[in-house]
């Protein structure tokens, strides 16, 4: 069903109104795996696709949150004009709140956004909240910090600042691709993030992803069992015993 839309931004800028889903079982099987990140990444080396981003780069305002759900995507650019007379006309050209409209349940907002200044703020997190997002990742600044944290909506983000966005930026496309930190973003793309970092797995690969990023944690698993059970390290390491 189609939705009223804000117009907050051209229709002619979005791409597609709902993005494609992923099955809930698959989103359970991603969630199951825990701190996914490692797992995910070795994944995407594994089958040649470069999806993830560290943690130092993309940080969480939540310590300690994990996030798993499919990408919705948002792309802004610095304005040219002068935002003091853009505020004074009262000349906001963001579209977040688009993105929150359009917005279904395991969304995460993907922003390519500008640096310097906030790509979304305390309205749109509680916003996105309601709307059933998961969070969001942000290349560029956020602000209202605290606000999203107590709504328990984690944002990874490169930047933090309190200069608003409302008059220094625009809004050019939803749901189009994006480039995060130098990773292309598609939405429908799954998006994985934790404490160490973020990855962005392609629509075509997430069943190839999941299978792979289970079977390296299971082996982990078993290996920390030896740890546990006192093996040596020779052992450990797969050194065979001299005869």
């Amino acid at each position: 069903m189609s939705k009223t839309r804000t117009g907050k931004i051209d229709a002619s800028r979005i791409r597609m109104e709902s993005v494609p889903r992923v099955a809930d079982d698959v989103l359970a099987r991603y969630r199951a795996l825990g701190d996914a990140t490692c797992a995910v990444s070795d994944a995407l080396d594994e089958f040649g696709v470069r999806g993830a981003v560290a943690g130092s780069r993309l940080v969480s305002t939540i310590p300690g949150a994990r996030m798993i759900g499919t990408a919705l995507t948002l792309r802004n650019v610095l304005r040219q004009d002068d935002p003091v007379i853009a505020a004074s006309r009262k000349d906001n050209r963001m579209a977040e709140i688009e993105c929150h409209n359009l917005a279904e349940s395991n969304d995460v907002l993907v922003i390519q956004g500008a640096s310097g200044v906030s790509n979304m703020g305390g309205v749109g997190t509680k916003i996105g909240k309601r709307q059933g997002e998961m969070g969001a990742i942000v290349d560029g600044g956020i602000r209202d910090v605290g606000q999203s944290r107590e709504l328990g909506y984690p944002i990874w983000s490169t930047e933090r600042t309190p200069m608003t966005g409302k008059w220094r930026l625009e809004a050019i496309e939803i749901n189009g691709p994006v480039v995060v930190c130098g990773m292309r973003v598609e939405p429908g793309d799954i998006v994985v993030a934790d404490d160490t970092g973020v990855c962005f797995v392609p629509r075509e690969r997430i069943m190839d992803v999941l299978v792979f990023a289970e079977k390296k944690l299971k082996a982990e698993q078993d290996k920390c069992d030896e740890v546990d059970r006192g093996d040596s390290v020779s052992k450990l390491a797969g050194v065979k015993s001299a005869k």
